[in-house]
């Protein structure tokens, strides 16, 4: 029996080959995955990975593809997208609330307005989930996840089994942490604070208002591609001053509102706007001498 009839056989509807990926990423962009798994909970993600120990298929881990630029020929062995049975939220008490992993940022923050518990308005300018803004230390206007944080629930690839960790065990920094790369989050518990809903409504109102007018919108884009690693200009700065806001590679061009967004205007291609990121990148680095780091994930072939 070939792997494919085998796992057909053993996960039935949630595993499919050759599953277009372009659905899956915010470019619209990206090849087939190989492989395409959407565990229906713990049980069988654990299951999976287990029968994987055998297949020893290469795993990648794919959230909302806010953030994620899927190469043209896809990609190889499994890709693992959490189902919708992992966007779960519920208070525990106490101004504490936990969230399944594939749970949208946005709902995370109208669920603590909603239950007047402050500290998660930024939320609602991030898009993407909250495993992802874990795995990103996601924030912006001040805020980052990482300070609301208790812990995370998940499963370890290697060891096929769930595991917790503390806040206190995890080392964040900008846009990342030292998480280990075998870890699939699962949920996670975070902690706000007491705030009467119409402050919190005020605050998150504004914070959306501030992102409409300083970052496209409606467009096929997957937020800012650098981070902003030299403290004295932001990666939009040293874009703009050199120039490399007016490149273009076929349909893929740079956002006139904001020009760290790099967007798909219609029929460019994975590797058209992989070319305007390097082309951006060492242009940049020849005239500033800054080497500008990605904050959007390239994956695949």
């Amino acid at each position: 029996m070939s792997i494919n009839q085998e796992l057909t056989k053993k996960f039935n509807n949630t595993i499919f080959s050759n599953k277009k990926l372009s659905n899956y990423s915010w470019f619209n962009l990206g090849g087939p995955a190989e492989y395409f798994f959407k565990p229906q909970n713990e049980k069988q993600l654990i299951e999976f990975l287990k029968e994987n120990k055998k297949n020893k298929l290469k795993i990648t881990i794919l959230g909302a593809g806010s953030n994620t630029l899927i190469r043209d020929n896809g990609i190889k062995g499994a890709v693992i997208k959490l189902s919708s049975n992992f966007s779960k939220i519920k208070i525990l008490g106490k101004n504490i609330i936990e969230v399944g992993a594939a749970t949208l940022d946005r709902k995370v923050a109208d669920f603590a307005k909603d239950n007047n518990i402050g500290g998660f308005e930024f939320l609602a300018c991030i898009p993407g989930t909250i495993g992802g803004a874990i795995i990103m230390n996601s924030g912006c206007y001040g805020n980052e996840i990482s300070q609301r944080l208790i812990s995370i629930n998940g499963i370890d690839i290697v060891k096929c089994e769930e595991i917790s960790i503390n806040r206190k065990d995890i080392d964040f920094f900008y846009r990342g942490t030292n998480l280990p790369e075998q870890l699939i989050i699962t949920s996670v518990k975070l902690k706000g604070e007491k705030i009467p809903k119409s402050f919190i409504e005020k605050k998150q109102k504004e914070m959306i208002s501030k992102k409409k007018l300083s970052q496209p919108s409606q467009l096929k884009t997957c937020g800012s591609t650098f981070k902003n690693v030299d403290s004295k200009k932001k990666a939009w700065e040293l874009i703009k001053e050199t120039g490399s806001n007016q490149f273009k590679v076929g349909d893929a061009v740079i956002s006139e509102k904001h020009c760290n967004f790099f967007v798909n205007n219609g029929k460019a291609k994975s590797s058209d706007i992989e070319k305007l990121i390097n082309r951006v990148k060492k242009t940049v680095s020849e005239k500033t001498g800054v080497n500008l780091e990605l904050e959007i994930k390239i994956i695949g072939e």
